[in-house]
């Protein structure tokens, strides 16, 4: 699971994922703090199906591969970026590393 932050909405009128509801948001992987990631061959953007209503800016968590295909709703789907959760609190080692602002 990677840590990512909500950079932007993707809009596909032409789908082949057949999820009845489903937004496509772009996500940007970052640290634990929630700063981008600009490490070579890391901070990718990514195309991720929202399963949580998340928002632009929001920090989330992001499942890849195949284990995003393990809920009801994405299973044997053309899924493989699955936001699974809207993070509030990161504490690193006790260290307060990311606090929600909402």
């Amino acid at each position: 699971m990677t840590i990512c932050r909500v950079v932007g909405n993707v809009v596909a009128t032409e789908r082949g994922d057949t999820i009845d509801g489903g937004s496509f948001l772009l996500v940007q992987e970052t640290s634990t703090d929630g700063t981008p990631v600009r490490a070579p061959n890391r901070g990718v953007t990514l195309v991720a199906l929202d399963a949580v209503q998340a928002g632009e800016g929001d920090l989330v968590m992001v499942a890849q591969g195949s284990s995003c295909r393990q809920i009801p709703a994405t299973r044997e789907k053309a899924v493989d970026a699955l936001i699974v959760g809207v993070i509030d609190l990161v504490d690193e080692g006790g260290t307060l590393r990311y606090r929600s602002q909402s």
